[in-house]
């Protein structure tokens, strides 16, 4: 006896099936959603990987006579991880960043609170516009402001000397280590606020007063209700801050002078000197700490932990 089988329908294969035959054709099809992802492909490719690969590379190298010569060596790496001087900068940029990110966050957070919380919804963009109407002037304008402001005829000395707690001006401020963490906290604060401001935004008040009736106190509801909540927020305003200081170069130089160098200037002072194979070293090197902090807090940036 036989058994009757359905005919296959035209186009199809020997035993496959429609499903398999849709499957088959949405597969080529699939490329089509990476075409509008190109040019960013294309830009990110060779402004950033294309440079990077050759900053790699020379660092590597040897410099002769102010001409590179192709080598393999780690003598770059070496020279600057056992000099003092360079292992010190390194050291200060990295607690630098990371104490301008702190504090960064621990004004940016109860500013953010305030905002949201006990200012009305009309006057919330006024605030936000007062936190980034300095990104409408010049950042070199901003950083040379700073200079009038700490300098020997500043506004800090000026009114330290009206109220009398001092006859001469305060050199601490100006070309030193404390007046560039005041500018740096000063310029990456609005990076913090912003996206701290975003998430509180978003968060359900109800939550913290239902941790309140249940009877904890405000500060154990804010640590148990809402900094959890924060969390990806925190992470992210912290990882937009302390980047971008670790390479910063104008503020040091412009506020720090000679005491307040960091691995920018450092690596700027490379390049301009044609020691371009230390500076591409130094730059390895700070970009692998950025790579560090990102692998460190890459579970932090997990949406799916928070908001659930």
């Amino acid at each position: 006896m036989t058994v009757a089988t359905p005919a296959r329908e035209a186009g199809g294969g020997p035993g496959e099936s429609e499903p398999q035959r849709a499957d088959v054709r949405k597969e080529r099809r699939d490329w089509r959603q990476f075409v509008g992802f190109a040019p960013a492909a294309i830009l990110f490719g060779v402004f950033f990987i294309a440079p990077l690969c050759l900053i790699v590379v020379y660092s590597f190298w040897i410099s002769k006579n102010y001409e590179l010569v192709p080598d393999f060596t780690t003598a770059n790496y070496k020279s600057i991880l056992t000099t003092g001087t360079y292992v010190r900068t390194f050291g200060k940029t990295v607690l630098m960043a990371f104490l301008a990110t702190l504090t960064a966050l621990a004004l940016a957070f109860p500013f953010c609170y305030w905002l949201v919380r006990y200012v009305p919804k009309r006057l919330q963009r006024v605030g936000l516009l007062l936190v980034v109407l300095p990104f409408w002037t010049s950042y070199l304008l901003r950083v040379y402001a700073w200079v009038a402001i700490l300098g020997d005829n500043g506004a800090i000395n000026s009114t330290l000397r009206a109220l009398g707690l001092t006859d001469a001006p305060i050199r601490l401020f100006l070309y030193d280590n404390p007046g560039v963490f005041i500018v740096l906290v000063y310029l990456y604060f609005p990076f913090a606020a912003l996206t701290l401001y975003a998430s509180l935004e978003r968060f359900d008040w109800r939550l913290l007063h239902a941790a309140v009736d249940l009877g904890a106190t405000p500060m154990r509801a804010i640590a148990n209700t809402l900094l959890p909540q924060m969390r990806l927020a925190l992470v992210t305003a912290g990882i937009f801050v302390f980047i971008p200081i670790l390479g910063e170069y104008l503020a040091p130089s412009a506020i720090g002078g000679t005491s307040g160098v960091m691995m920018g200037n450092l690596v700027a002072n490379f390049f301009s000197g044609y020691l371009l194979p230390l500076g591409a070293a130094a730059s390895v090197l700070i970009a692998l700490v950025i790579m560090i902090v990102l692998i460190v807090f890459r579970r932090s940036l997990d949406t799916k932990e928070i908001y659930v």
